[in-house]
């Protein structure tokens, strides 16, 4: 399986947002060949403020840019991982991941659980729960006959669900993220080759890159696909851009045989 990761430095500006995914995930498709390409967190507007949150969210099926990337996908030919968007659904705002299969067809959707509340070093403060509400359910879906994995950006430091994500089937697990670049510099490619080591699946941390919010908060970038012995196998450049790595089952298959850690859980 191969699978193309779209870094990107989205802002306030929705309609550029969306163009410039449309554009990279043409490209990807054009030149990569992928199986699953995947987008960053918030791909569609990362800014700040709740009226300007909720405002530019969308309810599922019926928003437009549910109906412009399931087109896509079909267009394509190719299973879009879009990294979370916004949806309104009651009277809640979830940070959501969708999931669109080669024919168009919604195969998943993930509600991100761990909200990102936090100062971080250099006094900048983050309060995801002001405007978006938590999700509950542990989500997989497939590729073909690969069983992959969802969570979102913050999700990274709990890694109970990863494990619930294994015990699940997933062999490859998703991650798009917003991460700081504060935070990011230190923890970013530690935690992600963590995760893939504990849970011997090929992990593809997705990241946005760059400044939002009027050059106030800036993003770290360094997507990056590692495989289940925790070597990075493709890594992002700076900037907006793409990379491309192989999912190899056969790789799954002889670190879970070497080292059967998932027969061995006492907790």
């Amino acid at each position: 399986m191969r699978v193309s990761l779209i870094q990107m430095n989205s802002a306030e500006n929705k309609e550029r947002n969306l163009d410039v995914a449309e554009e990279m995930i043409r490209k990807a498709v054009g030149v990569e060949n992928p199986d699953l390409v995947v987008l960053p967190e918030y791909f569609a507007f990362l800014g700040e403020g709740r009226e300007a949150v909720h405002g530019n969210g969308e309810s599922f099926p019926d928003g437009p840019t549910y109906r412009r990337f399931s087109a896509l996908a079909a267009e394509l030919g190719v299973t879009l991982h879009l990294g979370s968007m916004v949806e309104k659904a009651g009277n809640g705002h979830y940070n959501t991941t969708l999931v669109f299969g080669p024919d168009g067809a919604e195969i998943a959707r993930y509600r991100k659980m761990h909200l990102f509340d936090i100062d971080v070093p250099g006094g900048m403060s983050y309060r995801e729960s002001d405007t978006i509400s938590r999700g509950e359910e542990v989500v997989t879906y497939r590729v073909g006959e690969t069983t992959v994995g969802c969570a979102i950006c913050y999700d990274i430091r709990f890694p109970e669900l990863f494990r619930a994500l294994r015990d699940k089937g997933a062999e490859v697990i998703v991650l798009p993220a917003a991460f700081t670049l504060m935070t990011g510099k230190d923890h970013w490619e530690v935690l992600a080759r963590a995760r893939a080591i504990e849970t011997q699946t090929y992990f593809l941390a997705v990241g946005q890159t760059g400044s939002h919010a009027e050059g106030r908060k800036w993003c770290w970038g360094h997507s990056m696909a590692i495989d289940p012995w925790g070597h990075v196998v493709a890594q992002c450049s700076d900037g907006e851009g793409l990379t491309t790595a192989v999912v190899d089952p056969a790789r799954i298959a002889a670190v879970r045989r070497d080292v059967p850690v998932a027969q061995h859980h006492v907790l």
